[in-house]
């Protein structure tokens, strides 16, 4: 495989779970609930996946792909759980926003380093802060994955790849064509349009956040198993800051969104690519990866000014307010 197929596979198994994460995102700060914290969802829901993953490996006959995906439905469960904390902070305590998310992402990598090193130790006598993850088996699409350079869309598949899509597809569909997507929508332009309507702002942003929280725990658990082969605290290396990059300059838009992330991700390996082409030593892949962070800082300046968020995003619903 050359170098530029290399960076189409690698950049769509990376720019895939940043979406994940970027739609979580987006559903949260639709609904008026400003959310810094994917970033701590996603590792937390990473958390809970990789220990069931764990568990089932070593006590269970279950093949490693059914752990797959039984590990994605709880990193699901975990991130929306760890997530209502956000929620309830930020919605039926009116804290400050940011503040909260912040700290959620703070704590979240306290404390599931505190309960990996905890458990591992417990259950398996080695108190080491990782759990390991058996590797996911890719797939290749017949005939089109033998197509020059694109064909490497179709080669060497993750199965949560095509998840995500599925995803995607089902989530763009709640957020623009249900009753609880006009309502999730309407909460973070006009609550009080939506309360007189007789919707219930304060349900529907907990519903968004907690959503947002499992979406981000779902992109968390595809990250480990495809970036890192496991869950350790490296998990939170500005992934879900990254996602939530992708989401402003898609300006809060699920399609926009998703181009977004699939650039940050052939960005990302591009520049291992580069790395390797060049020849150079180990110690500069580092270096490399940043490159969609340096693009981040580059992108603000021409898409700072163009970005309009919702209008009550970030400002707590107060029923009595007109």
């Amino acid at each position: 495989m050359n170098y530029i197929e290399s960076m189409i596979t690698d950049g769509l198994a990376f720019g895939l779970p940043l979406f994940i994460m970027a739609l979580g995102g987006i559903f949260s700060e639709k609904s008026g609930v400003t959310n810094l914290a994917v970033e701590g969802f996603q590792g937390f829901g990473a958390f809970v996946g990789a220990f069931l993953a764990t568990v089932l490996s070593l006590k269970t006959p279950l093949g490693s792909q059914i752990i797959l995906y039984l590990a994605i439905a709880a990193a699901f469960l975990g991130g929306a759980l760890y997530a209502s904390l956000h929620a309830l902070l930020c919605i039926r305590f009116d804290a400050d926003q940011v503040i909260s998310g912040v700290v959620i992402n703070i704590l979240g990598v306290a404390l599931t380093t505190f309960l990996t090193s905890q458990i591992n130790g417990f259950l398996f006598g080695n108190a080491s802060n990782k759990f390991i993850l058996d590797s996911s088996f890719r797939f290749s699409v017949p005939l089109l994955s033998n197509i020059p350079i694109l064909g490497a869309v179709f080669r060497n598949i993750y199965p949560f790849e095509i998840l995500i899509l599925i995803l995607g597809l089902y989530f763009w569909y709640l957020m623009y064509k249900t009753r609880f997507g006009m309502h999730l929508r309407a909460s973070g332009e006009n609550p009080h349009a939506l309360d007189s309507a007789g919707g219930n702002v304060r349900r529907t942003r907990f519903l968004s956040v907690m959503l947002s929280g499992g979406l981000s725990g779902i992109g968390g658990m595809c990250i480990a198993y495809s970036l890192l082969l496991q869950y350790s605290p490296s998990i939170y290396l500005g992934y879900g800051y990254l996602a939530i990059a992708a989401m402003i300059f898609g300006n809060w838009n699920i399609v926009p969104t998703f181009f977004v992330c699939i650039f940050f991700g052939l960005a990302r390996a591009g520049g291992y690519q580069l790395c390797l082409f060049m020849k150079l030593s180990s110690r500069y892949t580092d270096l490399f990866m940043t490159i969609p962070y340096i693009l981040t800082l580059v992108l603000l300046v021409f898409f700072s000014k163009r970005s309009h968020p919702p209008r009550a995003a970030g400002q707590p619903y107060d029923k009595g307010e007109r």
